[in-house]
């Protein structure tokens, strides 16, 4: 017998979010981690908001939207709002039932930045790492480290000089600009978009651009993150992020070592690292110079000849997916936000993610 096309719509709905979410979905295991986390943060939370006053978007709803919209790529707060409007699963995993209303996407803007303050992203970070059956899944002897360009929000039209002089802008939405022969550094020239950003290119060949330089360090396990840094881009960043990353481990002493690609085959790096007591595993860099001859490497047989070299050589390229995910799926190949701050907490929120879609399928160790 043919249905009815009619409407179903009923006075009462007594199905819940909770209901609607198969059993074995993806996000189930996630939740779990997220909200175990969370409850640990609640004190750090409680010091963030005032006693009175108004109740705002609370702080674990917030953070668990920010992490769907690094999941599934939603290109803006306007776009998730709007997602958590009608979608069931951003609903549940929000933690917003059937008949909640959604936030308006400026007050969730203006929430999201009262978490900069407690630098809430590094926690939550450290809160999901020390769970105690995922810390089963870390390396605690050897890690890999690497850094990458994060496209700033900032064009070259609006890099200028800081004195104010030189040709102004022609007025217009996308005005022509006329670059040919002009020099520009960071020493005389600043960003009017975002002045924190800094004009540099990666490497040889490679165009110039506005940007920031975001910094990962890996245990070689699994593959996860384990700690995550952004600053402004420049030729040393990568080593002196490096340092402190290696410096923040929470059992400085023991020795380790460090998996890092030629760029950081720097000697007086090598050193730094001896003294902190990590064995460098580090990428020969023995290019060929302009006067013909081989350039020195500060990486030397002590290291080399052990098959703990070439095995760490191998898993430090893992790295590479880890910033791949974040700049394809959770957006981070052009950032949307301004400001060192707003761009790394989302950088280091991005790392946690993919922490959080790994963790559920890596088999629990024997």
């Amino acid at each position: 017998m043919r249905g009815s096309d009619e409407g179903g719509e009923g006075l009462f709905s007594y199905v819940s979010c909770e209901a609607r979410v198969p059993a074995d979905h993806p996000l189930r295991p996630i939740r779990a981690i997220v909200d175990e986390a969370l409850e640990v943060l609640s004190p750090e939370f409680e010091g963030l908001y005032a006693k009175v006053g108004r109740p705002s978007i609370p702080p674990e709803k917030l953070l668990r939207a920010l992490l769907l919209q690094a999941f599934y790529s939603v290109r803006s707060e306007r776009q998730l709002m709007e997602q958590l409007d009608y979608n069931l699963l951003f609903r549940w995993f929000a933690g917003l039932s059937m008949d909640a209303p959604v936030w308006d996407a400026t007050v969730f803007s203006k929430n999201r930045d009262r978490l900069l303050a407690g630098e809430i992203a590094a926690k939550f970070m450290a809160a999901v790492l020390n769970q105690a059956r995922l810390r089963k899944l870390l390396s605690d002897e050897h890690f890999s480290v690497d850094g990458t360009l994060v496209e700033a929000w900032a064009s070259l039209k609006s890099f200028r000089r800081k004195d104010g002089s030189g040709e102004p802008p022609a007025p217009g939405r996308n005005a022509e600009g006329n670059f040919h022969g002009e020099k520009r550094s960071n020493e005389t020239h600043i960003s009017t978009t975002d002045p924190q950003a800094r004009l540099y290119k990666k490497g040889d060949g490679q165009a110039s651009r506005m940007a920031y330089m975001g910094h990962l360090l890996m245990e070689n396990r699994n593959g996860l993150i384990v700690d995550a840094e952004l600053t402004q881009a420049t030729g040393k960043a990568e080593r002196e992020a490096a340092l402190r990353l290696i410096d923040r481990r929470p059992s400085p002493g023991k020795r380790i070592t460090l998996g890092a690609d030629k760029a950081y085959d720097v000697t007086d790096f090598v050193h730094d690292l001896r003294d902190r007591n990590v064995t460098p595993h580090i990428a020969v860099d023995g290019h060929l110079t302009k006067t013909g001859g081989y350039r020195k490497t500060a990486i030397d047989d002590r290291t080399t000849r052990h098959p703990g070299y070439a095995a760490s050589l191998r898993v430090r390229k893992r790295i590479e997916e880890a910033f791949g995910w974040m700049k394809t799926v959770a957006g981070l190949r052009k950032t949307k936000y301004r400001g060192i701050d707003r761009v790394g907490w989302a950088f280091t929120l991005a790392a946690t993610a993919y922490n959080l879609v790994r963790m559920p399928n890596i088999p629990a160790p024997a």
